[in-house]
């Protein structure tokens, strides 16, 4: 298996120079990355790639046993490394992707040196003490409307995840993103990631963290975003001025700014 087309892996930037590796949440694919990239290209060699199952990533390689774990996408991360020989890695993921860094740190710790957490969310469901924003119900509710009408499901759920009702666009290019996916595909990643709980596993984090979270976020409040930056020793929390589940797409700027000033302090 070529892993490089398996993940449609491209890689941009300056050869030899530190590097970025940001991936994509649930229903996305690396063009989620399109407004933030370029500006990070410009002084880091970035690394950009789709997990199995997502955008042009190779789909006879995806199976609901290894994907049905966050596991299963961490090792989609190690094995993108190990084929470009990367070390030293910024890994940057998105929602889920950042629990799926944490594992991949673990798995492979002398690939990465630091992580950054765009909206992370170790556990999405409540308990008595803690709040992930939603309730058993509630994800059991979400998990059922998304495998009785996928389509229905992302036209719905796309612009309240997306937020901006000012900015309709964005909403709707998060709901095209959603329904390129393949439905039973995406029945698995969706069940992997609102029912995963990764809490235990910050405690392993021992390499420079930085958590970005957004001042109105549904999917993540800031709660987690709390949570995560206590567990992690020494990490950082910057909250963006920026509303929804998606600031690379609409806070770009804000983004990109923060990401590059903390992995300049780490150069």
């Amino acid at each position: 298996m070529d892993v490089l087309r398996r993940n449609n892996v491209k890689v941009t930037g300056s050869p030899g120079s530190p590097v970025v590796m940001p991936a994509h949440g649930f229903g996305c694919d690396q063009n989620m990355w399109r407004l933030v990239a370029p500006a990070l290209a410009e002084e880091f060699q970035v690394v950009l790639f789709d997990y199995v199952g997502s955008g042009g990533s190779d789909p006879s390689a995806w199976s609901a046993e290894r994907y049905g774990s966050l596991d299963g996408y961490a090792r989609d991360v190690v094995e993108v490394c190990e084929a470009l020989d990367l070390r030293d890695v910024a890994f940057v993921g998105h929602s889920v992707s950042a629990m799926i860094g944490v594992r991949a740190a673990a798995t492979a710790p002398e690939r990465f040196s630091s992580l950054v957490m765009v909206g992370p969310s170790p556990c999405y469901i409540d308990d008595d003490t803690y709040r992930g924003g939603f309730s058993a119900e509630d994800i059991d509710e979400l998990l059922e409307s998304l495998e009785s009408n996928y389509l229905g499901w992302s036209a719905t759920m796309a612009p309240v995840i997306m937020a901006n009702p000012e900015r309709p666009e964005l909403g709707e290019e998060l709901t095209n993103s959603f329904c390129a996916t393949d439905p039973a595909i995406a029945r698995v990643f969706a069940r992997t990631t609102f029912l995963s709980d990764s809490r235990a596993d910050l405690k392993s984090v021992d390499v420079p963290t930085l958590v970005l979270e957004c001042a109105q976020d549904v999917i993540a409040p800031r709660e987690v975003g709390g949570y995560v930056h206590a567990a992690i020793p020494g990490s950082r929390l910057i909250t963006l001025d920026a509303t929804g589940h998606c600031p690379q797409l609409s806070a770009p700027e804000a983004t990109t700014s923060a990401i590059r000033a903390f992995l300049r302090e780490l150069t």
